[in-house]
C-alpha cells in the first residue's frame, strides 16, 4: 500500500469478507458439491468488485491501479494453472497408455483393506519426500489410490484424506520442495535449520495422523468385502488394458525427474508425452479398438490427442470400471483454473486496497509473548489461505509481517519459518478457492468439504505448533544460539 494512500479502518476491511463468507454460505446451501462448478467463482469476483468499489471511493484509489494489481495477482497464479492444465492431460494420457489401470491392478492385489488408509500416508510421504511436491504426488500416484480405496469399497473422502496428509508430509520435510525452501528464504533462516526445527512439529502431527488412519482402516476391516466384485472389476482391467510392470516406469520417470531437480511443469509435461508414447507401444489392441477396428496414423494422434485434451472415455460396460477410468483431459481442470483466477483477482485487490494489511495489524496488536505470536501467526497464515487464495502468498505475507515481531521477543527465526510451514503450506489444500484445494478437489475428483475432515495431518499441524508454543517447547531464543 502506498504511503499516501488512505488506510482503510478494520470495520472497512472486513466489509468484503463478510460478503464473501455470507455468499459461500449461501452456496453451499443451494449448490452443495457443485457450488465450486461457478456459484463460487461468482462470489469471489463479487467479492473483488465490492472490495475494488471501496478502494475507489473511500480509499480514493485509482481503477488502473486496482486492476494491475489484479491482473498482477493473476500472474502469480499461472504456473498452478499451467500444471492443472498439464496433469489434466497426463491423467488422461496415463490412463489410455495403461499406467493408471497398472497401477490399481497391482494395487487391489497388493495392499489389504484393513491397513489400505495407513499404507497410502506412508506411499505418499515416500513419493512427496523424494519429489518434493505434494501436486505431482496427487496427481500421479494418488489417483491410483483414489482407484483402488473405490474397488476395494473404502470411501473415496477418506483415501483423499490419507493421500493429501502422506503428500503434504513430503512438501514440508523435502529440501527439493519450493514452499519448505521459500519460507526459510522470507524469514532470514537457513533450510536445513529449517527443516530440523520443523521434526519436533510435523513427526508428532504425521504420526498422530497415522494412528487415525490405522482406526479408520481397522474400523472398516469388520465389513463384509465382495470379492466376487473386487474379482469382477481385476478381470474387466486385464481384459480392457494390457497390464504389465512396465507401465510403472511412468510414474518412476517423473519422480526421477523432479528428484533430478527438473522442475515440476516440464517433468510432468514430459511425464504426459510419455504416456502417449507407452499407449502406442504397449495399448495397441485398445487403440485400435477407439479407432474403429483399423490402425491409421490419423486415428493413433486423434485418440492420444483427444485423451489428452478431453480426457480418456471407458466404454467397458462396467459402471465401476467406467466411472473409474472416464477421466482426465485438459478441459476437466478449466473449472479449477476459473476458480483460481477469480481467487486471486480477489486476493490482489485486496492486497491493494491495504485491507489484507489493516486485517494483519489487526491482529498483531493482540500479541503479548510467544504463545499469542505464533497462535497469531498461524492465525495469519490461514486467514491469508481463505482471502489471498494462495499459499506462497499467505507464506510470503505472512513472514513479511512477523519477521520484525519474532526478533523483538528474541525468538529465532526458525520458530516463525516453521510456524508459518505448518499453517500456510498444509492449510491451503482445506480451502475449497485457494489454488491448493482447488487442485487435489479436481485432481482426485473428491469435493474438499469432503475430504476436509480427513486431512489429518494438515488439521494437526497448526494445532500441534500451538501448543509447543503455549508449552515453549523447543521454542529457541536467538540468546540460546549465541550460549551454544
Amino acid at each position: 500500500m502506498n504511503c499516501s494512500q488512505k488506510k482503510p479502518s478494520v470495520i472497512v476491511s472486513l466489509i468484503p469478507i463478510v460478503v464473501l463468507i455470507s455468499l459461500l454460505i449461501i452456496n453451499v446451501l443451494i449448490y452443495k458439491d457443485d457450488a465450486s462448478y461457478g456459484p463460487n467463482q461468482l462470489a469471489l469476483m463479487v467479492a473483488a468488485f465490492v472490495s475494488a468499489v471501496i478502494g475507489m471511493l473511500h480509499l480514493k484509489i485509482n481503477y488502473e491501479k486496482i486492476e494491475q494489481q489484479a491482473i498482477e495477482s493473476i500472474s502469480m497464479s499461472m504456473q498452478a494453472n499451467l500444471i492443472l492444465l498439464t496433469v489434466g492431460s497426463l491423467i488422461g494420457l496415463w490412463i489410455l497408455s495403461g499406467a493408471v489401470p497398472t497401477m490399481i491392478y497391482y494395487g487391489i492385489k497388493l495392499i489389504s483393506p484393513s491397513v489400505f488408509l495407513p499404507v497410502t500416508c506412508i506411499i505418499c510421504c515416500i513419493v512427496s519426500i523424494s519429489t518434493g511436491s505434494s501436486w505431482t504426488t496427487g496427481g500421479t500416484v494418488g489417483i491410483a489410490l483414489i482407484g483402488i480405496g473405490q474397488t476395494i469399497g473404502i470411501p473415496v473422502e477418506m483415501v483423499a484424506g490419507a493421500i493429501i496428509s502422506g503428500a503434504y508430509f513430503g512438501d514440508k520435510m523435502s529440501p527439493l520442495s519450493d514452499t519448505t525452501n521459500l519460507a526459510p528464504a522470507m524469514t532470514g533462516t537457513d533450510l536445513f535449520t529449517h527443516i530440523r526445527h520443523m521434526l519436533y512439529t510435523t513427526v508428532p502431527s504425521i504420526l498422530i495422523a497415522l494412528v487415525g488412519f490405522t482406526i479408520l482402516s481397522l474400523s472398516r476391516a469388520s465389513q463384509p468385502i465382495n470379492t466376487s466384485e473386487i474379482e469382477a472389476v481385476l478381470s474387466t482391467i486385464n481384459g480392457n488394458f494390457n497390464i504389465t510392470l512396465w507401465l510403472l516406469f511412468l510414474p518412476a520417470f517423473v519422480v526421477f525427474l523432479v528428484i533430478k531437480r527438473i522442475p515440476a511443469l516440464p517433468a510432468l509435461f514430459m511425464g504426459a508425452l510419455a504416456g502417449g508414447l507407452f499407449a502406442l507401444i504397449f495399448q495397441q489392441d485398445l487403440m485400435i479398438a477407439k479407432m474403429g477396428g483399423e490402425f491409421s496414423f490419423k486415428g493413433a494422434y486423434d485418440v492420444i490427442v483427444s485423451s489428452a485434451f478431453s480426457g480418456f472415455k471407458s466404454e467397458t460396460g462396467v459402471k465401476v470400471i467406467d466411472s473409474l477410468f472416464s477421466r482426465g483431459g485438459m478441459s476437466s481442470m478449466l473449472n479449477t483454473v476459473w476458480l483460481i483466477i477469480m481467487a486471486m483477482v480477489f486476493g490482489g485487490v485486496m492486497e491493494v486496497t491495504g485491507m489484507l494489511s489493516t486485517l494483519a495489524e489487526a491482529i498483531l496488536k493482540v500479541v503479548t509473548g510467544t504463545a499469542s505470536l505464533v497462535t497469531s501467526t498461524v492465525a495469519s497464515a490461514i486467514f491469508l489461505n481463505i482471502t489471498a487464495s494462495d499459499q506462497y502468498l499467505a507464506i510470503v505475507v505472512t513472514a513479511r509481517m512477523y519477521r520484525e515481531a519474532y526478533k523483538k521477543f528474541g525468538l529465532h527465526p526458525k520458530n516463525l519459518s516453521r510456524a508459518v510451514e505448518d499453517s500456510a503450506t498444509v492449510t491451503s489444500v482445506l480451502v475449497p478457492w485457494n489454488s491448493g484445494g482447488a487442485y487435489f478437489a479436481s485432481t482426485l475428483g473428491v469435493a474438499t468439504v469432503a475430504y476436509l475432515p480427513f486431512c489429518f495431518f494438515n488439521l494437526i499441524s497448526p494445532i500441534m505448533s500451538i501448543t509447543l508454543a503455549t508449552l515453549d517447547k523447543s521454542m529457541e531464543r536467538i540468546i540460546d544460539e549465541h550460549e551454544k
